[in-house]
C-alpha cells in the first residue's frame, strides 16, 4: 500500500508593511518632541535663566571693561591677560587648593568612620544619623559664626580645653597661618553628615553574602574592610568626591563669614576675589574673566575624575 502523497505547499508572497504616511510619521515624532519638552521645561526654564543665560553673560563682559554704571568697553581678552599678569591670581588658586588638600581627606575619612560606625547594628543609630546630618542642613553663616567663635584666640571652648592640658592654641583665624586650617575644620564639621549619609547608603548596596563568605575564608575586619567594602564602595566614593570637589574649588560662604579673605589675604580665595572684584573694586569685566578660568578649572578636572574612574571605580 502506497504512503499518501503530501500536498504541496503554497508559496505566498512575503507580508508587505502597509507603507508609513511621511505625514503622520512627522506629526507622530513631532507629539513625541513636543511631550518630552512639556516635561523638561519645568526644569530646563530655571536652567536656562539662572545658569546658562548667566554663563553666556558673563562670557561676554569678560571680554569687556565695566564697573558695572558706565557703558561697557570691548577689550577682547585684556581682562584674561591682566589677571594671568597678576601675582594675586595665583595666590588665590593656591589658597583654594591648599583647602582642597585639607578639607577632601579629613571629611571623607571623617564621613566613612561615621558611616561604617552607624552600619552597625548600634543602639539609636537613626537618632544619631540625624545628628549628625542637622549641620548639613544649617545654615552656613551660623555655622561660621559658632566655629568663628569657637576657636576665638581668648575666650574661645578650644584654646580653653587646651590650655587645660598644657597646650598653648593657636591664633586660628586671626592668624594667617592658621586662618585656613580653621575654615577647613568648620567646613569638614558642616560636611561630614552629606558624605556619611552618601556612604552608608553605598554600604547598605552592599551584599552580607559576601562578608559572610569572607568571614567563611579567614579574612578578618581589616582584610574585609580592604578587600570588600573599599573596593565596592568605589561608586559612592567616586561621587562624593567629584561633588566634593566641585564645592571646594567653589568655597565662599565660610571664608567670607569667618576671615573676609584675611589677615592679610592668607584666607582668600577664588571666589572671595571674584566678589571683592565686582563689589568692592567695580572691576566686571575681571570678575567675569576669573569665573570663566574657575570654570575651566573645575570642568578639567572634573573631565579627568571621569576618565580616571574606569581604572579603580568598580560597578556591581
Amino acid at each position: 500500500m502506497s504512503a499518501p502523497a503530501t500536498p504541496a505547499r503554497v508559496a505566498y508572497p512575503p507580508a508587505r508593511r502597509a507603507p508609513t504616511h511621511p505625514v503622520r510619521q512627522a506629526t507622530s515624532r513631532t507629539g513625541y518632541v513636543l511631550t518630552v519638552l512639556a516635561f523638561l521645561l519645568p526644569s530646563a526654564i530655571p536652567l536656562v535663566a539662572f545658569v546658562l543665560a548667566p554663563m553666556v553673560a558673563a562670557l561676554w563682559i569678560s571680554f569687556n571693561k565695566w564697573n558695572l554704571l558706565a557703558p561697557m568697553t570691548f577689550i577682547g581678552f585684556g581682562n584674561f591677560a591682566k589677571l594671568l599678569a597678576d601675582p594675586t591670581t595665583g595666590d588665590v588658586f593656591l589658597h583654594t587648593i591648599y583647602y582642597i588638600v585639607g578639607y577632601l581627606p579629613l571629611v571623607f575619612v571623617g564621613g566613612l568612620v561615621l558611616a561604617l560606625a552607624l552600619n552597625t547594628a548600634l543602639k539609636g543609630r537613626s537618632l544619631l544619623r540625624g545628628i549628625y546630618f542637622l549641620p548639613v542642613v544649617t545654615s552656613w553663616i551660623v555655622v561660621a559664626l559658632v566655629w568663628r567663635w569657637l576657636l576665638s584666640p581668648g575666650s574661645g571652648v578650644v584654646n580653653t580645653v587646651l590650655g587645660f592640658v598644657g597646650i598653648t592654641g593657636p591664633g586660628w583665624w586671626t592668624d594667617p597661618v592658621w586662618a585656613m586650617p580653621s575654615i577647613i575644620l568648620a567646613s569638614a564639621w558642616k560636611d561630614l553628615g552629606f558624605v556619611m549619609v552618601i556612604l552608608l547608603a553605598g554600604l547598605q548596596a552592599i551584599s552580607p553574602d559576601m562578608y559572610d563568605a569572607a568571614k567563611m575564608d579567614g579574612a578578618g575586619w581589616w582584610r574585609r574592610l580592604f578587600s570588600i567594602t573599599i573596593p565596592l564602595l568605589s561608586p559612592s566614593t567616586f561621587f562624593v568626591l567629584v561633588i566634593s570637589l566641585i564645592n571646594g574649588f567653589q568655597v565662599f560662604d565660610q571664608v567670607y563669614a569667618m576671615t573676609g579673605g584675611g589677615p592679610n589675604g592668607a584666607s582668600e580665595v577664588v571666589v572671595q576675589q571674584i566678589y571683592d572684584l565686582t563689589f568692592r573694586y567695580g572691576r566686571a569685566g575681571e570678575a567675569s574673566a576669573l569665573s570663566w578660568m574657575l570654570f575651566v578649572v573645575i570642568l578639567a578636572v572634573t573631565v579627568l575624575q571621569v576618565r580616571g574612574q574606569r581604572r579603580w571605580v568598580t560597578y556591581g
